[in-house]
C-alpha cells in the first residue's frame, strides 16, 4: 500500500541523537514522555544532567545538571517532577520544581522505594511502590495519599504505566513478567483495576490499557470505557485480543455493548507483544502499539480492525497521546521520536473501499468531520427522505461530514414536506435535532428566528443565544429587532454588524460604547454628525464624547478645532473650555492655537477663569502678546506684566501698583533682566517715593544676587534715601563680607539716628574696615562714644580713642573703658596718657582702680619704655602684700631694687617668684656676678655659659657644669666648636674634679668625655684618678674604662695596663681587643683568667695557629678545647685528624659534619670507628644508617647481615635506596630481602641479571610498576616466557596496556605481544582495552584473524579506536561492520559506496541506507548504484521512498538519461502526487503509448504541467492520446481547445460533456451551430439535452426552425414549457394566498394558538409550530416547488416519440 494513501500518517518529528542525547540513555528507564509537549532525558555521564526537550523548540534542548534516578515533566507546564533514593537506605526523596520560576513547589520523602510513577494529571502524580499505590497532588502541604494495594497477580511484576480515568474514579496499573517456561519469549502482561468509589480491585491479564469516553446514542452523559490488549499463551495456543468494556453503567440509560476483537500478529512477530496502548477522543480510534514496532488501530465503537502495519524497524519503548492531532508519539530505541496521525484525505476511501465497510465509514466521516463519504451520505440521505424516515434523515444531515448536507436545499426539502395532521412537521424535526446535536448555521438561524419571531416566542430566541445555538447574521439581528432592541443589538455584536451596532448604540445614547466598540473591531463610523447629534441634547454628553474621542488610539477622528467650533456655535463657553483643558493637557506646539483660544474666550467672559489657567501654568505655547493685551485691558495686570516682553509695555503697566498684589510684582521683578528690573524700580521711585519704597526694598533684598548690591546701593544713594539703604542693607549684612557694605549700613544707620544698631554692628561685625569707620564716627561725633570704643578696642586704636577721649574731655569714658570695657589694654591707656602728659595722681589713681584685673607685663614695659618705672613701686609692692606671686609682679619689684643697690643679692637669692632670665638678663649690664647668680638659681645654661666666656670666669663655669651633670651641657661645651674648651678642660680636670667627692660628678664627667670622643684627655684623667692613688684607683669600671680607652686610642699601652690592672672585666675586654685585632693581647686576657675555649679560639680563628692549638690543647688537656680544635681541622680539610680529635673529645654532635666530609674524602675506615663511638651516645637513624653504607662501600658485607639483626634504628628502606643508587646491589640485594620490599628486590635483581628471582619478587610485590619494569627488562634480556608472566599481570590494568604494547611493538616482538594479548583474553579480569588491542594488532600484523576477532568480541571492543586503525591500514569491509556496530551508519554508507569492491553487499547496504542521518548519502547512494549496480537501484529507491526527495531522484536520473529505469520505484511512489514524479511518468506513458495509464495518471495526480503535456500529445498519432490532451485542457478550464481538438476528432459526446461543465452560454450555442453545419441531427437534440440549463430557448427553437429541426428540438421545448408552467402556478398561488390571508386572520390566529399548544407538548426544546396548511409562510420567502422528477442531467423523461434512437459519433 502507498504511503499517502495509507489511513495513518507515520512522520519523523525529531532523532534524539541529534541533539546530543546518547543512544545508551535512549531507554525505559532514562527517557520520559508524559504527554506531547515535552521530552525529559535522563544523563548520567560525562556528569549528572537532566535534558528537557520542548516538541514546539525540538532542536534547542534545555540541560540542567541534575542528579536524580528519574526525571518527570508535568504534561501541560513547565514542572519538573525528580525522584532520588536516599544513599544507605531503600527510601526515595521527591522533588518538585517549577523551571521558569525557578522555585520548589513541593518534596516529600517516601518511606519505601517507588519502583513507578507518573503524571495521571497535570496536578496530581501516581507513585507505585512494591506494594501500594499512591497519589500525590503538587497543590497545597498534602502528602501522598495511598490509593489502594498492589494485587497478587503483580507481584515480581515490571510495572510500566498506570492511568486513571477523566473522572479520576478507576485506576489501572500494568505490568509485565517473564513468560511461562514452555515459551518464555512471551512476556506475561498483567492488569490490575482499580474502582475509587468501591474500593474493590480486579486481576486480569492485559499488556496494554487505556479509558475512554464515548458517547452512546440516546445517553447524553458519556460512558467510561476501558480498553486492554492482551497476548496470552494456553496449551501452546497464542490468544491475542482485544477488549472493550464499559465500567459504572448508568441505570435506566442505554449503555455501552461490550465488544472484543482478535489481534492478527503476522508469523515473524509470533513473540511480540502490546506494549502501549493510545486512544483518539478526535476520531474514536484505537491504537495498540507492540514492542516490535507494529500498530494495530481499531474503531472504537464497533471494535472494527482498521489498519495494521509496521510503524518502526526498532523497538518501541514509549508512547504518549496527541491530543491535538488525534494521534500518538512513539520513541524507539534509535531515538526516534515519530508521530502517527490520521490521514484525514484517505481514512475514510480506505475504509469504505479496501474494507469495504460503507456504515464505519460514514460513522468516521461523521464523527471526525472527515471527507471521503459525501457520496455514501448525500445517498443515504436520500434514500432516507425517500422513505419518509424524516427523523434519521434529519439526524443524518445534522451529523453529515464537514456539514455537506446543511444547506438551504435540505431545509427546503423538508419543508416542501406536507404536515400530516397530528404528527410533527419535519421541518421542526430537522431544526430539533440540529440543535440537540450543536449549532445552527447562519441560514439555519434565520429560518428558524422566523417561525420563533411570528409566534412571539422571544424567550426562545434568548435561550438558544444565551446557549451558542445560533449563528448570528446581520439578517438575524434585522428580524429581531422587530421585537426586541436589546436582543437584536447582541446579535448585531456578535455578527459584527458594526453599522448596525454603532446605530444602536446612537439610538440608546450610549456613546461612550460607540468609540469602544468601534475601536474594538476596527470601524470608523461619522463622529462630527454623532458629535452634533449629542449637542443638541445633552452638552455634557457631548463633551465626554469629545473626550473619548480624544483618547482614541491613532488620535481624535475630527480636528479639536472644529469640535470647539461646534461648542462656541451654541455659545457653550464653558463646555468648550472644559473640552479644550482636558485635551490640551500634553501642551503640545501645533497646539498654540488652540491654548490662545481658550485664553481669549475666557478673558473676554470669564477673567477669573483665565486667571486660574495662566495660574496652573498648564500652557506654554499661545500668543504671549496677545494674551498680555487681553490680560492688561481685563484689569489682570500681573499676567499682562508675566506676558509682556517689550520695556515700554512693562513700565507702562507696572506703574498700577494700586491694583497689583505686592508679593506679586516682586515675584515679577524676579522674571526681569537686571537692566529692565533697574529701569522699572527707578520709575517707582520716581512716581511715588514713599509710596513705592517697600516694594522696591523688598524687591532688592529679593533679588539682590541678580540685580547686584551695588546697582541696589547705587539706585537708593541716587534719590537719598538713606532710609531705604538702611532697610536693604539691613537683611543683606548677616551674608555679607563686604567691608564697604557694612561700612555704609553703619553711615545709614547713624544718619537714621540708629545708634543701637551703629553700636551693635560695630560690636559684633568682624567685615567693616576698622579705619574708615573709626574716622568717619571721630567726624560725627555722635554722643555716644560707645560705637567708637567698640571699633578701637576690637581693631587696636586704643591709643588714638584715648587721645580722641582726652582732648575731648570725656574722661568718664576712659575711665569706664578700663574698668568695665577692657582693663587688659589699661597699659596702652596708661602709655597714651603719659605721652598726652596727664597728671601722674589721675594715672595712679587709674591704675588702682583697676588692681589686679590690670596685666603687669605689658604696664611695666610701657613704663619701663618711657623710664617711668618707679611710678608703679606703690601699686607692685601692693600687689605683693596680697600674696602676689605674678612673675612680672615680682621680676618689676626686682629690677627697682636693683637699679636702687638695695641688697640685690639677697633678693636674688630668698625670692623664688622671679624669673631667672629676665633678671639675669637685666643684670648682665651691670654686674655679671650677679647675673651669674641668677642664672645659676634658674639653671638657665646657655645663658650662664655665654655670660662666663663673655666675661673669662671658666672657674665659675667649670664648677657649675660638674655640678650640674647634665650631658647636653656637657656636650655643648664640649663640642669642638667651643673656642673655650681648652680653658675649661684644664679647669674641670685641676679643679672641679679634684674637688668633688661625688663619683656621679666624676661618672658624668668621664662619660662626657667619652660621648665627646676625647680619648687622650680622657686618659689623662682616668690616669689622674685611677693610677694616682685617689679615692677611686681600685674603681671596677674606671679600669674598664682605662684600657678599653688604650684599646680604642693609644694601643700599644694596653698590654702594660693588662699587667698592672687586676680588677677589670677580662671575658669582656678580651672579646673587645679581638674586636681591635689586638689577637696576642686578647689572647694574653683569656690565659690570665683562664677561658681556655676563648683563648684557643683566638689561635684558631685569629692567629689561625692550629700547631699552637694542637700545643695548647695538649697542656690545658680539655674536651671543650679538643672540640674546637677537631672543628678546626675538619674545617680545614684534615679529616683523618679530625676524627681522632673528635675521638679525644669524645664529641659525637658533629657526626652530620664529620659524615659528609669523610664521604667527600673516601676514608669509610675511619668513618667506621667514628661512627661506632657515636653509635654509643647517640641513637639516629642517620648515624646507623651510614655505617651500614660504609660497611658496603669497604665491602664488608658481613658485617651489614650482623649489623641488621642487631637492634639498630636505620632506616633501612632510605638505606637500600642508596645502595641501589649507588649501584651497590649485593649490599641492597640484601636489606631490601631483609625488609621485604620485593618491588625493589626485583629491581635490584635485575640490575644483577637474575630474572627468575626478579620475576618471584615482582609477584610478591604485585605493583604494576615493577612489573612493568621486570617485564621489560626481559623483554630486553629476551626472556619472553618471564615476559609473557610479567605481561599477564600488566595488562589488565587498562592504563599499563598501552605502554607494554608499544614498549614490544617498538623492538620488534610482533609476535610475541599478539601471543600475550591472546593469553590474556581468558584472563578473568580482561577488559575491553585486551579486546582492542589485540583487534588492533590483528589490524596491522595478521589481517586475516582481525573480521572474525570483530564479529566474536563486537561488544567488548572500542570500537572509535578500532575504527581508526582500520581505516588507517584500508580495511573496509572490516570498517564497515564496525561503522555498523556503532550506529555509525553515515559513514558505514560513505566507506561501502567508497571502497565498494571490498565492502559492499547489497542487503547489508539496504540496511545500512534507511539508517542514515545526512540525507545528502540517499542520492549519494542512488548515483552509486546508477553506476554500479543499475539493476538493483529500484529495490534500493522502494527503501528510500519514505526518506528521499522524489523531485531530486527524478532529476538526478533524467540528467544520466536512464528514467525509464526507476520507473517502477516513481509508480509507487506517484501517490504522492509530486510533479517532477508526474511529468516523468507521463512522458514515459507517452513514449510507451500507454494511454490507460496516461488516463489514470492524469486523472489521480494533478499535480504537474497539463498545458505543457496537452500541447505535447494533441497531435499524437493516437486518438485516444489526443482525446487525453482534450481532457487535460477541460480540467485546465480551457474550454474552446478542448472542444475544437474534440470536435476535430469526432469525439462529439467529449464536445457536449465540455460545454455543459465550462457554463459558457455562447460556447454551448456555437457548438449547436457546428452540429447544424455538420448535420448532426442526432447531436443538435443530445447538446440540448446535455446542455439544457445554458442554452436560450429563444435560440435553440430558432436554430431548430431555420434548419427544420423542430422534431429533434421537440423534447427541449416540453420540457421548458413545463417548468415555465410550473413558475407562473406559482405566483398565481401566491397572490390567491395572500389575499385569503387577509380575508381569514381572525381564524388563522385562533388555529395558530392551537397548533402551538399542540406542538408545545410534541417538542422537548420548545420549536415553534410551522404555518398551518394553506397558510402559507411569507417569511420564507414563498413555498418551493415540487421539482419534477428529472432522470439525468435535468431533462424530462423522452417520450416513445420526437427523437429517433442516437447512433454512435
Amino acid at each position: 500500500m502507498a504511503a499517502a494513501n495509507a489511513p495513518i500518517v507515520m512522520r519523523e518529528v525529531l532523532t534524539l541523537p541529534s541533539i546530543g542525547i546518547n543512544s545508551q540513555f535512549i531507554t525505559f528507564t532514562h527517557v520520559t514522555m508524559e504527554s506531547d509537549k515535552y521530552i525529559c532525558v535522563r544523563e548520567t555521564s560525562p556528569q549528572n544532567s537532566v535534558v528537557i526537550v520542548d516538541m514546539n523548540m525540538p532542536m534547542q534542548p534545555l540541560r540542567r545538571p541534575i542528579t536524580a534516578d528519574s526525571a518527570l515533566m508535568n504534561p501541560n507546564s513547565r514542572i519538573l517532577a525528580l525522584k532520588a533514593q536516599i544513599p544507605g537506605t531503600t527510601q526515595d526523596h521527591l522533588q518538585v520544581f517549577n523551571i521558569e520560576a525557578k522555585t520548589k513547589i513541593k518534596s516529600h520523602q517516601m518511606p519505601e522505594q517507588v519502583v513507578f510513577w507518573k503524571w495521571i494529571t497535570p496536578k496530581m502524580l501516581g507513585l507505585v511502590t512494591q506494594t501500594s499505590v499512591y497519589h500525590w497532588s503538587i497543590e497545597g502541604e498534602s502528602e501522598p495519599v495511598k490509593m489502594f494495594d498492589r494485587a497478587a497477580n503483580l507481584t515480581n511484576n515490571q510495572i510500566i504505566n498506570y492511568k486513571c480515568d477523566p473522572t479520576e474514579k478507576w485506576l489501572v496499573l500494568i505490568g509485565i513478567a517473564p513468560g511461562a517456561p514452555e515459551r518464555p519469549q512471551l512476556v506475561k502482561g498483567n492488569m490490575q483495576l482499580f474502582s475509587v468509589e468501591q474500593q474493590r480491585s480486579q486481576a486480569l491479564e492485559a499488556h496494554a490499557a487505556s479509558f475512554a469516553s464515548f458517547k452512546v446514542v440516546g445517553n447524553e452523559k458519556p460512558s467510561i470505557l476501558i480498553c486492554f490488549a492482551s497476548k496470552t499463551s494456553n496449551a501452546g495456543q497464542i490468544s491475542s485480543k482485544l477488549h472493550i468494556i464499559e465500567l459504572g453503567a448508568q441505570p435506566g440509560k442505554p449503555g455501552f455493548t461490550k465488544k472484543q476483537a482478535d489481534l492478527f500478529f503476522p508469523p515473524d512477530f509470533a513473540d511480540d507483544f502490546p506494549v502501549a496502548m493510545q486512544i483518539s477522543q478526535k476520531y474514536s480510534l484505537i491504537y495498540v502499539i507492540t514492542k516490535l514496532g507494529l500498530l494495530f488501530v481499531y474503531d472504537l465503537d464497533t471494535a472494527t480492525a482498521v489498519y495494521r502495519n509496521r510503524i518502526s524497524p526498532d523497538p518501541i519503548f514509549l508512547t504518549t497521546e496527541a491530543s491535538n492531532v488525534g494521534g500518538f508519539y512513539a520513541v524507539n530505541r534509535r531515538g526516534q521520536v515519530l508521530l502517527a496521525t490520521v490521514n484525514e484525505a484517505t481514512i475514510v476511501p480506505f475504509v469504505s473501499g479496501q474494507l469495504n465497510n460503507l456504515e464505519l465509514a460514514v460513522n468516521l466521516a461523521k464523527r471526525g468531520n472527515l471527507p471521503g463519504a459525501e457520496n455514501l451520505v448525500v445517498q443515504r440521505f436520500q434514500e432516507l427522505f425517500s422513505q419518509t424516515k424524516y427523523k434519521e434523515a434529519a439526524e443524518l444531515a445534522a451529523e453529515s461530514p464537514q456539514g455537506i448536507l446543511r444547506t438551504p436545499e435540505t431545509v427546503a426539502k423538508f419543508q416542501s414536506v406536507p404536515v400530516q395532521a397530528g404528527q410533527t412537521p419535519p421541518l421542526l424535526q430537522y431544526f430539533g435535532t440540529l440543535l440537540t446535536k450543536g449549532k445552527l448555521n447562519a441560514f439555519e438561524s434565520l429560518e428558524l428566528s422566523r417561525l420563533v419571531v411570528n409566534q412571539n416566542k422571544k424567550n426562545l430566541l434568548e435561550n438558544w443565544l444565551a446557549e451558542d445555538k445560533l449563528e448570528c447574521s446581520e439578517e438575524l439581528g434585522d428580524l429581531v429587532k422587530t421585537v426586541d432592541n436589546d436582543l437584536a443589538l447582541k446579535i448585531y455584536i456578535k455578527a459584527r454588524a458594526t453599522p448596525k451596532v454603532v446605530a444602536a448604540f446612537a439610538e440608546r445614547r450610549e456613546f461612550d460604547k460607540i468609540l469602544i466598540y468601534s475601536n474594538q473591531v476596527g470601524y470608523t463610523p461619522d463622529y462630527l454628525f454623532l458629535l452634533q447629534t449629542i449637542l443638541r441634547s445633552d452638552p455634557q454628553a457631548a463633551v465626554n464624547f469629545a473626550l473619548m474621542m480624544s483618547q482614541m488610539e491613532g488620535g481624535c477622528p475630527v480636528d479639536y478645532n472644529t469640535i470647539t467650533d461646534l461648542f462656541l456655535q451654541r455659545n457653550m463657553i464653558r463646555e468648550a473650555t472644559r473640552f479644550l483643558l482636558d485635551v490640551l493637557k500634553p501642551n503640545l506646539p501645533e497646539h498654540a492655537f488652540l491654548q490662545t483660544k481658550v485664553l481669549e474666550i475666557n478673558l473676554v467672559t470669564y477673567p477669573n477663569v483665565a486667571d486660574a489657567i495662566l495660574a496652573n501654568g498648564m500652557f506654554s505655547h499661545y500668543d504671549r502678546p496677545r494674551i498680555a493685551q487681553l490680560c492688561e485691558k481685563a484689569g489682570l495686570y500681573v499676567r499682562a506684566l508675566q506676558h509682556y516682553t517689550e520695556l515700554p509695555d512693562i513700565k507702562r503697566v507696572i506703574v498700577n501698583t494700586h491694583a497689583i498684589e505686592p508679593q506679586a510684582l516682586v515675584e515679577f521683578f524676579g522674571t526681569l533682566s537686571k537692566e529692565w528690573a533697574l529701569e522699572c524700580m527707578k520709575d517707582l521711585l520716581l512716581v511715588n517715593l514713599r509710596g513705592n519704597l517697600q516694594i522696591i526694598v523688598q524687591t532688592a533684598k529679593e533679588y539682590s544676587e541678580q540685580l547686584g548690591v551695588d546697582a541696589c546701593i547705587k539706585l537708593f544713594e541716587q534719590f537719598k534715601s538713606y532710609e531705604g539703604l538702611y532697610f536693604f542693607l539691613g537683611s543683606y549684612l548677616s551674608s555679607s563680607e563686604d567691608s564697604d557694605i557694612h561700612f555704609k549700613y553703619i553711615e545709614a544707620a547713624a544718619k537714621t539716628g540708629q545708634l543701637k544698631e551703629v553700636e551693635r554692628v560695630t560690636r559684633e561685625s568682624n567685615f567693616y574696615d576698622p579705619e574708615k569707620t573709626k574716622n568717619f564716627l571721630m567726624e560725627a561725633k555722635l554722643p555716644d562714644a560707645r560705637p567708637l570704643i567698640n571699633v578701637c578696642d576690637r581693631f587696636g586704636f586704643v591709643p588714638d580713642l584715648t587721645h580722641y577721649l582726652y582732648t575731648n574731655n570725656m574722661l568718664r569714658y576712659i575711665e569706664g573703658y578700663v574698668q568695665k570695657v577692657n582693663p587688659g589694654n589699661a597699659p596702652l591707656v596708661v602709655g597714651q596718657l603719659l605721652d598726652d602728659e596727664c597728671p601722674e595722681d589721675f594715672i595712679k589713681g587709674l591704675i588702682l582702680s583697676v588692681r589686679s584685673l590690670l596685666p603687669v607685663e605689658p604696664l611695666v614695659a610701657e613704663c619701663e619704655k618711657r623710664n617711668r618705672l618707679r611710678l608703679l613701686t606703690q601699686f607692685l609692692e601692693h600687689l605683693v602684700s596680697e600674696g602676689s606671686q605674678d612673675v612680672h609682679v615680682h621680676n618689676a619689684l626686682g629690677k627697682i631694687i636693683i637699679d636702687s643697690n638695695n641688697n640685690p643679692e639677697h633678693f636674688l637669692t630668698t625670692n623664688p617668684y622671679y624669673d631667672s632670665r629676665v633678671v639675669g638678663k637685666y643684670c648682665e649690664k651691670r654686674d655679671p656676678t650677679l647675673a651669674v647668680v641668677a642664672y645659676r638659681r634658674g639653671q638657665c645654661d646657655d645663658e650662664l655659659i655665654n655670660v662666663t666666656n663673655k666675661n673669662s670666669l671658666f672657674k665659675l663655669q667649670a664648677r657649675y657644669v660638674v655640678e650640674r651633670m647634665d650631658a647636653d651641657l656637657w656636650e655643648k661645651v664640649l663640642q669642638p666648636e667651643n673656642e673655650y674648651r681648652r680653658q675649661l678642660i684644664d679647669q674641670v680636670v685641676s679643679t672641679a674634679l679634684p674637688e668633688s667627692k661625688s663619683p656621679e660628678q666624676v661618672s658624668a664627667a668621664v662619660k662626657a668625655f667619652m660621648t665627646a670622643d676625647l680619648p687622650h684627655e680622657l686618659i689623662e684623667l682616668l690616669e689622674k684618678i685611677v693610677l694616682q692613688n685617689s679615692a677611686f684607683s681600685g674603681n671596677f669600671n674606671l679600669q674598664n674604662l682605662l684600657i678599653l680607652t688604650a684599646i680604642k686610642a693609644d694601643p700599644p699601652r694596653v698590654m702594660d695596663y693588662i699587667n698592672r690592672l687586676d680588677n677589670f672585666d677580662g671575658p669582656a675586654v678580651g672579646e673587645v681587643a679581638v674586636e681591635a685585632q689586638l689577637y696576642e693581647e686578647a689572647f694574653a686576657i683569656f690565659k690570665k683568667f683562664n677561658l681556655n675555649v676563648q683563648a684557643v679560639n683566638v689561635l684558631l680563628d685569629n692567629i689561625q695557629s692550629i700547631e699552637r692549638a694542637v700545643e695548647f690543647a695538649f697542656r690545658v688537656e680539655e674536651d671543650a678545647v679538643w672540640s674546637q680544635v677537631a672543628k678546626a681541622q675538619l674545617r680545614e680539610g684534615l679529616v683523618s685528624d679530625a676524627i681522632e680529635s673528635f675521638i679525644r673529645a669524645d664529641d659525637e654532635t658533629q657526626f652530620h659534619d664529620v659524615i659528609r666530609a669523610a664521604e667527600d674524602a673516601n676514608v669509610y675506615h675511619d668513618l667506621v670507628k667514628y661512627l661506632l663511638m657515636v653509635r654509643q651516645k647517640v641513637k639516629e637513624p642517620k648515624v646507623d644508617g651510614e655505617l651500614i653504607f660504609a660497611y658496603a662501600k669497604i665491602d664488608r658485607l658481613g658485617e651489614i647481615e650482623e649489623f641488621i639483626l642487631m637492634p639498630n634504628v636505620a632506616n633501612l628502606q632510605n638505606v637500600g635506596d642508596r645502595l641501589f643508587d649507588d649501584a651497590l646491589y649485593e649490599a641492597a640485594k640484601i636489606i631490601f630481602a631483609f625488609i621485604s620490599n620485593w618491588a625493589k628486590l626485583a629491581c635490584t635483581l635485575v640490575k644483577l641479571k637474575q630474572f627468575q628471582g626478579a620475576v618471584d619478587a615482582a609477584r610478591k610485590a604485585n605493583s604494576s610498576k615493577t612489573w612493568k619494569e621486570v617485564c621489560f627488562a626481559c623483554v630486553d634480556a629476551e626472556e619472553f616466557r618471564l615476559a609473557q608472566i610479567c605481561g599477564l599481570n600488566i595488562i589488565i590494568q587498562v592504563d599499563d596496556l598501552e605502554e607494554v604494547s608499544d614498549y614490544y611493538q617498538n623492538r620488534g616482538c610482533f609476535n610475541e605481544l599478539i601471543s600475550l594479548m591472546e593469553s590474556g583474553l581468558g584472563l578473568e579480569r580482561a577488559h575491553m582495552g585486551i579486546f582492542t588491542e589485540l583487534g588492533v594488532l590483528y589490524a596491522r600484523y595478521r589481517p586475516e584473524k582481525l573480521m572474525e576477532h570483530i564479529k566474536l568480541f563486537s561488544t567488548r571492543l572500542n570500537i572509535p579506536k578500532l575504527i581508526r586503525v582500520c581505516d588507517e591500514q584500508h580495511h573496509w569491509k572490516e570498517l564497515t561492520y564496525l561503522y555498523i556496530q556503532y550506529d555509525e551508519f553515515d559513514n558505514a554508507a560513505t566507506t561501502i559506496m567508497n571502497h565498494s569492491p571490498d565492502a559492499w553487499d547489497h542487503m547489508q547496504f539496504k540496511d545500512v541506507i534507511v539508517k542514515v542521518a545526512n540525507v545528502e548519502l540517499y542520492y549519494k547512494a542512488v548515483h552509486f548504484y546508477l553506476q554500479e549496480h543499475p539493476d538493483l537501484i529500484n529495490d534500493v529507491l522502494h527503501v528510500l521512498a519514505l526518506r528521499v526527495d522524489h523531485t531530486r531522484v527524478v532529476d538526478i536520473m533524467r540528467k544520466a538519461g536512464y528514467l525509464h529505469i526507476v520507473k517502477p520505484y516513481m509508480v509507487a511512489v506517484q501517490s504522492n502526487n509530486v510533479a517532477a514524479v508526474n511529468e516523468a511518468l507521463n512522458e514515459i506513458y507517452v513514449e510507451e503509448e500507454d494511454y490507460d495509464r496516461l488516463r489514470e495518471s492524469v486523472d489521480l495526480h494533478d499535480n504537474f504541467d497539463q498545458i505543457g503535456l496537452a500541447q505535447r500529445i494533441e497531435k499524437h498519432e493516437l486518438l485516444e492520446m489526443r482525446r487525453i490532451a482534450a481532457y487535460i485542457y477541460k480540467k485546465a478550464g480551457r474550454w474552446k481547445q478542448s472542444i475544437a481538438l474534440s470536435k476535430k476528432d469526432n469525439l462529439y459526446k467529449d464536445a457536449m460533456e465540455t460545454c455543459s461543465q465550462s457554463g459558457d452560454r455562447e460556447l454551448s450555442e456555437e457548438l449547436l451551430v457546428y452540429f447544424i453545419e455538420q448535420g448532426k441531427k442526432e447531436c443538435f437534440a443530445s447538446c440540448l439535452f446535455i446542455c439544457y440549463d445554458l442554452i436560450r430557448p429563444d435560440v435553440a427553437l430558432e436554430l431548430a426552425w431555420m434548419n427544420n429541426m423542430i422534431d429533434f428540438a421537440f423534447p427541449y421545448l416540453l420540457q421548458f414549457i413545463r417548468e415555465y408552467t410550473s413558475k407562473v402556478d406559482e405566483l398565481v398561488k401566491d397572490k390567491i394566498e395572500a389575499q385569503n390571508e387577509v380575508k381569514s386572520k381572525e381564524k388563522e390566529e385562533k388555529d395558530l394558538v392551537a397548533q402551538q399548544n399542540m406542538y408545545a407538548q410534541l417538542l422537548p426544546l420548545a420549536l415553534p409550530a410551522p404555518p398551518m396548511p394553506g397558510m402559507g409562510a411569507p417569511s420564507m420567502g414563498g413555498s418551493y416547488p415540487v421539482p419534477p422528477p428529472m432522470p439525468g442531467m435535468g431533462m424530462p423523461p423522452m417520450p416513445p416519440f420526437g427523437m429517433p434512437p442516437m447512433g454512435s459519433y
